[in-house]
This record gives structure tokens, sequence and C-alpha cells, in this order.
């Protein structure tokens, strides 16, 4: 599962528009086992949180018309990657997709299963860096709200979540080999949180990336094996049932010594709270 782009080169995990209307074959040169790479199959009830960007006008109906991961943080807020609603991938700003929808409650995205929400607003992080893909994240605003059952923590800096070694679930509808074999149904690959020093190695800089730790963490093995791939952008990376991460960038889909690289959730935290005056004013009625 993940990104989009070219997963061989540092890239935002998201698919090229260019595939809507010819088969989902993608450039990286990934080594593989399943979704999100060396994953399996689950049922959109085990993760309800998990849900699919889609625009059927720019993407096809193939997929119906999804092209990235999100994930619903609030019964009208859903968080995705910058990256996913940046103009090379839409073809201009979001307000101009008349179709971009949230697909929530849905395995089989060509079922009618769930629900297909318009999107009402979009504010994508201004300290979004296109170049090294720091503050790699958005958040969409629904038209309809989705039941609370379908909404997922998010975990706060400091929380052990984010403890090298914890065990997390990354899900979404990726290619599931880094060959452009796509999922037509719900996909999810167990993880392990990294420690930064071993992801700064892995991307120092140059070709493959540079690892920023304020705002980024990464997971996988380091042997490589289970990873998100394209497709899976801004999907979530959960642990002890919270949010920790967004599915961001890579080399390559579960490559050994090349984990994947997620938006640290804490930021978007920080980023969404308003300031600790503006809590107490709210707190006092004011």
């Amino acid at each position: 599962m993940r990104r989009s782009v070219a997963r061989a080169l540092i890239r935002p995990l998201v698919l090229a528009a260019t595939v809507a209307s010819i088969p989902l074959v993608d450039a990286a040169p990934a080594v593989a086992g399943g979704v999100v790479v060396g994953g399996f199959p689950i049922d959109v009830s085990q993760a309800p949180w998990t849900v699919a960007l889609a625009s059927r006008d720019r993407f096809g109906g193939m997929r119906a018309g999804q092209f990235c991961g999100a994930v619903a943080v609030g019964r009208s807020t859903v968080l995705t990657a910058a990256h996913c609603l940046s103009e090379d991938v839409l073809g201009g700003p979001p307000s101009r997709v008349r179709d971009l929808k949230v697909i929530a409650g849905r395995t089989d995205l060509l079922s009618p299963d769930g629900r297909e929400i318009a999107v009402r607003e979009v504010r994508v992080n201004p300290r979004y860096d296109v170049r090294t893909n720091s503050g790699d994240f958005a958040v969409i605003t629904l038209a309809e709200p989705l039941p609370q059952s379908a909404v997922v923590t998010m975990a706060h800096a400091g929380d052990p979540a984010y403890t090298p070694g914890t065990e997390a679930l990354v899900s979404g509808w990726g290619d599931t080999t880094g060959e452009g074999d796509y999922a037509r149904r719900l996909r999810a690959a167990r993880v392990r949180v990294l420690p930064d020093e071993l992801c700064a190695r892995a991307y120092p800089g140059g070709p493959d990336g540079t690892y920023q730790a304020g705002t980024m963490l990464c997971a996988g093995e380091a042997a490589g094996g289970p990873d998100g791939c394209q497709g899976d952008s801004g999907g979530p990376l959960v642990a002890g049932g919270r949010l920790i991460g967004l599915v961001s960038w890579g080399s390559g889909c579960g490559r050994p010594g090349l984990p994947g690289v997620y938006t640290r959730l804490s930021e978007v935290v920080g980023a969404l709270e308003p300031p600790s005056g503006a809590r107490q004013r709210a707190r006092r009625g004011s």
C-alpha cells in the first residue's frame, strides 16, 4: 500500500491521474508480498476509520475513483496527506474537483455498501514542504457526519504508542506488490514503529529523501516486508487504538533498509488544537 507517483524514487504514495483510463501500472520496482505490501484482507468494520478519497471525473470508475487513503478523526473531520490534494494530483485546486468525495464504510470499492460523502472544505497544512514532504497533512470537512463509531482517537505527543517496537496497523486500497497490483478490497499490514535513528540512517538526504523526526515517523521492518505503497497515501497508521501516522512517502515498497515514512500525528494534533489561551477562554465562555 502506499504513496503515489514513482515509489522507486522518493515520492508521495498516491495514484497518478494518468492511470484513470489505462491499466494501473506503477513504475516503482518494489519487492513485495502483498498490500499495503505484505498485507492481508480485512473488513472495514475492523478499521472503520479508514476511508477513501475518490473522484470518478479525475480517476475513472474502475476503483470508484479512489486515488488516496484518509482517516476519520471526527464525525465531520477527515485527515489525509497534503500531497493527495495537490494540483499535480487533482489537475487543479480541490475546489474545482466537483465530485471529490470520501467513501466510508466500504470494504469493496465497487460495492454499494457504505456512503459516498461530498467534501465541504479542504484545508492543506500551510507549512507543508513539497520538497521534503514535511508537514504532509490536510484536513477535510465533510458535508454529512459519520457515526461516532467510525472515528479514531489521535495520539498526542508523548503517547506510548509512538515508542519504537510498538506494533501498528496500516490500512488502505493501494498497490499490493509494488508493481501496480491495486487492491479493490480493503487490506492491512502489521508493521512496527522504528527508532528515529534507524530512519535517519535510511533517509539521510539525497535521492532517497531526508527523514525529519520532528514531523515524521517511520514504520516497517528493518529487513523489509510489510509496507504501504502507491494509492495508500493519507491512510492511517494505528497503534494501541490510536492514530499515530498518515502514509506519506518512501523509497520503493517493502524494501530492506528503506521503511515507510509517515506524517507524525502529534504534529497534526498540535496544528489542529487552538492555542492554550484560546482553550482557556472557551472553557470560561468568553
